[in-house]
């Protein structure tokens, strides 16, 4: 009996154009990515409208039409389909934010420290946040990015970024705090 297919195997394969390799990807990956959609959607108490089937179709879409990635491994995989599903949320949240008929935004709660603070933030907000943040430094939004948007572990992240699972711990911690007094700034200046 041969054994499934490596999912790093199929996205080489489908980087070099084998488009059946994409198909026998998707349901490697199908649960995987929900997980994650969930976890982009976690508070997300503004906008019944988009589901975590939804999120991952429209981010797979945005996926398959992004031309050669170098595909380096299934965490790299996930760590792309993260970033991808946060720009489907915040491009929403920006349209619901110009909608001149007053639609609502997508709200997405960062932690139990900012909800603390402020109840839910929006994505159209942390995204700004989080673009501040990688003027300051990349590296630490990009572990918000994989952490919070991609539910990806510590030791994922670590492995994504090339770097020592306490530097992850140490950018994340440094990240939540950054994101807490740049939120809490916006909602005082807002008030």
């Amino acid at each position: 009996m041969a054994s499934p297919p490596d999912v790093t195997e199929l996205l080489r394969a489908w980087r070099n154009g084998d488009d059946r390799a994409l198909d026998a990807l998707v349901p490697l990956v199908h649960g995987e990515l929900h997980r994650i959609a969930r976890g982009c959607l976690r508070g997300d108490r503004a906008n019944q409208s988009v589901q975590a089937t939804g999120l991952v179709n429209e981010a797979f879409l945005r996926l398959v039409d992004v031309q050669h990635v170098n595909w380096q491994d299934r965490t790299h995989f996930f760590a792309m389909s993260a970033r991808l599903m946060r720009r489907v949320l915040v491009d929403l949240a920006r349209a619901r934010l110009a909608d001149k008929r007053g639609g609502g935004v997508v709200r997405v709660a960062f932690d139990e420290d900012i909800a603390a603070a402020q109840p839910e933030a929006d994505v159209a907000r942390l995204d700004d946040a989080l673009e501040a943040l990688a003027a300051v430094d990349d590296r630490k939004s990009r572990v918000v990015e994989l952490r919070f948007f991609g539910g990806l572990s510590v030791e994922e992240t670590a492995t994504a970024l090339g770097v020592s699972s306490k530097t992850v711990m140490r950018d994340w911690e440094f990240a939540r705090a950054w994101l807490h007094r740049e939120l809490t700034r916006e909602v005082g200046r807002d008030a």
